[in-house]
Formats: structure tokens, sequence, C-alpha cells
């Protein structure tokens, strides 16, 4: 049986992974749902100054909270940097990192950086004029104006995620990840929602400087298809990928 550490994305705390940590522990496993600092119950803590190296640290603790032995880590979404940052430093006390409809950036990129140049500007708008210039407020999670994304979630779903969200630090989207050279070599999965393998894989064969690192030997590759959010669209089906993913070797 595998431990897993979990590890939501943008604005939202452990209980975005309730109903995915029940079906791993009924699976025999152990899963510790962690929430980064200034979100969800931790939201008293949200200043200008926290920022990815914060998150980072709550990751490699929430690790070595877990006990001796090695530990799956997953991150979801936006928890991409910091579960790779922490992951970079635990060496083999992770023994799989598992990306869901995410991946690793390369070193010396930043969250935002992902972003399309406009989709990046109306973003840092947001921040300036809503934010306080320092946190990306709760998206209106508006199935009609994002179905990609939020398919497969129900009103009262969306309407929780809305009530429950807290605002995300900026600095944690806009702080660079500088990464070891070389590489840990420590065994990952992508879990594909939104983006289909095959242009996944083409995107890395290309030489895309983001998607070119989610390739090689060390890599499996599962999809799910549903929206950006499979924890609440499809949770027993996200919980029963990550049992398997703990088994491959």
């Amino acid at each position: 049986m595998a431990t897993f550490v979990l590890v939501p994305g943008f604005w939202l705390g452990a209980w975005a992974w309730e109903e995915v940590a029940a079906g791993l522990r009924s699976a025999g496993h152990e899963a510790r749902p962690v929430t980064l600092k200034g979100l969800a119950e931790r939201a008293g803590e949200l200043a200008p100054e926290v920022g990815l190296d914060d998150h980072i640290a709550d990751v490699v603790a929430a690790v070595e909270d877990a006990g001796p032995g090695p530990v799956v880590l997953v991150a979801h979404s936006g928890a991409n940097m910091a579960v790779t940052g922490a992951a970079d430093r635990l060496g083999d006390r992770v023994s799989r990192v598992v990306y869901v409809d995410s991946g690793p950036m390369p070193s010396g990129m930043a969250g935002i950086d992902f972003r399309a140049p406009d989709e990046r500007a109306e973003l840092e708008k947001t921040v300036a004029e809503e934010g306080d210039g320092w946190t990306i407020p709760v998206p209106a999670f508006d199935a009609g104006a994002d179905p990609v994304n939020l398919e497969g979630l129900s009103a009262e779903r969306l309407a929780e995620m809305r009530r429950r969200g807290t605002p995300q630090p900026f600095a944690t989207a806009a702080q660079p990840l500088e990464r070891p050279e070389p590489l840990p070599d420590t065994p990952r999965t992508l879990v594909l929602c939104t983006i289909p393998l095959p242009a996944v894989k083409q995107m890395a064969a290309s030489g895309n400087p983001v998607f070119a690192p989610m390739a090689g030997p060390g890599w499996t590759y599962r999809e799910l298809p549903t929206g950006h959010w499979p924890m609440f669209s499809k949770p027993r089906e996200l919980a029963a990928l990550l049992a398997e993913s703990a088994a491959q070797e």
C-alpha cells in the first residue's frame, strides 16, 4: 500500500481532495491532503510575501510528516510548481510524482509563463485591480463561459468552489523555479484531462520548451477525459488512476 500526499491547485485547500482521499483509503492506501499557506483554513496566513518558496516548504514538510517511507506526490493544476520544487529537494523520499492536468515547468520559468501573452496581461490586470496587487481573486467558475475546464461539474459544486475558494498569493505564480542540474530521475506520471495525449506527445516531440521535458523513459501517461477539476467531476476514477500509478515500477 502507498502513501499519497495530495496538493491542490490554486484557490483550494485540502478539502478539495476529500472524495479522492476516501477512494484511496478504501483501497487500503494512506492519503494526506495538504493545505498550502494562505489558503482555505490557512487564509489567515495570507500576506504579500507568501510565495512559491513557502509552498515548496509546505509540501516538503507534508512529505516529511508522512513518515520514513517514500510517498507518491500528487499535484493538481497550479500546484505543479510547489510539488516540482519539493520533489527536486526530496530525492528518494518521493517514489513518484503525479501531475493531474498539469506538468513541471523548465528551470527558470514561473507558473505565469505558461500563459499566452494576452492571458498573462489579463491576469496581471485582474491582480492589480481586484487583488490589491498581490492576490489572484477566486474565479467566477462560470460553466457557460468556461465549458471545457468546468466540464462535469454541477451547479452545486461550482457554487461550493466559489464559496470555499480563497484568493491565491500572486507570488506563487510569478516566482520562477530554479531546478537542479541534472534533474532527479524520480518516476513521473501525467494524468491528462483537458489536453489529449497525442497533443502532448506532438508538442514534446517538436521541442516545445514546456512540453519537451514531459517525455522520456521516466514518464507514464494516463488519460481521464473530463474537465480541469477531476477531483470533483470524476473522483473515483482519479483515485483509481492514482492507485494504479503507485503500483508501477
